[in-house]
């Protein structure tokens, strides 16, 4: 039996999100040929706990260091300054790094991994590479273009994309160019282009088992509506919700129906906004047939997840590339993507220039965009339908053939 560990950052979902994915297609393809350690902290952790209860003693806590959160993601201040001093419960970045290394350089020593998958972990990538066990690098960045952040970034980058060159193989979690999302994240270097496997976007490609429709998919019928997400960590989604808050209290937007989904699990939130001025549950709304401007729901099921996309007429996010690929190439939207960070404003810029979308930045380019999008929607649309024709969605699973080959080869 394989022994492999796949190490997940745990900042934002994304990782989380193609970290599971991958993980059930090489079970699909290895079956019962592979013992997986897990590795995290904080809310991925639990997530980990809660999705394989019956592997607990498989799952472990790393402390990975991450950004301090900020009001709009990460804080740039404050992680700066938590490099020698501690920041809120955060202990001094060198002292953080230097302890989750250790930590990290006893496992390795102690389960003896045939491979490891590093979506986003730079430290489990060296310590592969320094031990010779192959390694396999998950990720949509390498050395992003710098837009608001600028030069001071610059040397951190550096060193960044040359830990991620310690790699086996670097896998790209997009389609291959000219249909790559997050080219502007990239920028390889040429001496690292032949590890370099552009695998597609790891998409949900199981369909789903309808059941009766929800309250929530009846009061959406026969409606033109833009969907607005929430997603992301803390600080991201509660910053994307207050520029979407911003765009909401504009005069123009007082006929603008939209859907926002917050990503957190709370039925509390679940509200609907009458023409009226007047709030309703989902139930009162539906039963009196209110003619609504707008409806928050704090957690879509899978299937009104499902149906939101298709019957809206436009999306609106902050720039996840993982909410890129499932837009563009499940559900064939045009995107009005409001960045929070650089890694956002580089994948929204790309999509403005393939006429796949629009960028905004604050509350009066979000409402120029909608009018915008809505004049020329069949352009849009047109390049978008482009797009999805060329789309590739079998990232989990190109990643998982290319595993079993290189555990093969390891033998």
């Amino acid at each position: 039996m394989k022994k492999i560990g796949e190490f997940i950052y745990p900042w934002g979902n994304g990782h989380y999100t193609r970290m599971m994915r991958l993980n059930d297609s090489l079970n699909e393809i290895m079956s019962d040929q592979l013992e997986t350690h897990f590795f995290s902290k904080g809310e991925i952790l639990e997530k980990l706990v809660k999705r394989f209860p019956e592997e607990k003693e498989n799952i472990h806590e790393i402390l990975m260091p991450t950004p301090i959160d900020g009001k709009f993601g990460p804080s740039v201040k404050l992680s700066m300054l938590n490099l020698l001093i501690p920041v809120s419960d955060n202990q001094p970045l060198v002292t953080q790094i230097s302890s989750y290394l250790k930590e990290e350089r006893k496992f390795f020593d102690d389960e003896k991994f045939d491979l490891v998958i590093n979506d986003g972990d730079m430290g489990s990538n060296v310590l592969a590479h320094n031990r010779s066990i192959p390694s396999v690098f998950v990720t949509n960045q390498f050395k992003p273009k710098l837009w608001k952040s600028r030069f001071y970034f610059k040397p951190a980058l550096s060193f960044i994309a040359k830990q991620i060159s310690k790699a086996t193989k670097i896998i790209v979690a997009d389609s291959p160019p000219p249909y790559t999302t997050c080219e502007y994240n990239l920028n390889f270097a040429d001496d690292v282009k032949h590890k370099v496997v552009y695998v597609g976007h790891f998409s949900r490609n199981k369909k789903i088992i309808r059941k009766e429709k929800s309250e929530l998919e009846l009061l959406l019928q026969d409606s033109d509506f833009g969907y607005w997400m929430r997603t992301g960590n803390k600080s991201t989604n509660e910053g994307t919700g207050e520029r979407f808050e911003e765009a909401f209290h504009h005069t123009q937007m007082k006929n603008e129906k939209r859907v926002v989904s917050h990503a957190i699990n709370n039925p509390d939130i679940d509200m609907v906004l009458g023409k009226d001025g007047k709030k309703y549950s989902i139930s009162d709304a539906l039963e009196k047939q209110i003619d609504w401007i707008q409806i928050d729901v704090g957690y879509l099921s899978e299937q009104e997840k499902e149906t939101v996309l298709n019957s809206c007429i436009y999306t609106v996010i902050n720039g996840s590339h993982t909410v890129i690929g499932e837009i563009l190439g499940n559900h064939s939207k045009p995107i009005i993507g409001i960045p929070i960070y650089d890694e956002h404003t580089n994948q929204i810029q790309w999509l403005e220039e393939k006429k796949l979308g629009l960028f905004a930045q604050n509350r009066e380019q979000i409402v120029e965009s909608i009018i915008k999008l809505k004049n020329d929607y069949d352009a849009f649309q047109d390049s978008v339908n482009e797009f999805t024709k060329n789309f590739d969605g079998n990232g989990a699973e190109n990643t998982a053939k290319l595993v079993s080959e290189m555990l093969q080869d390891a033998k």
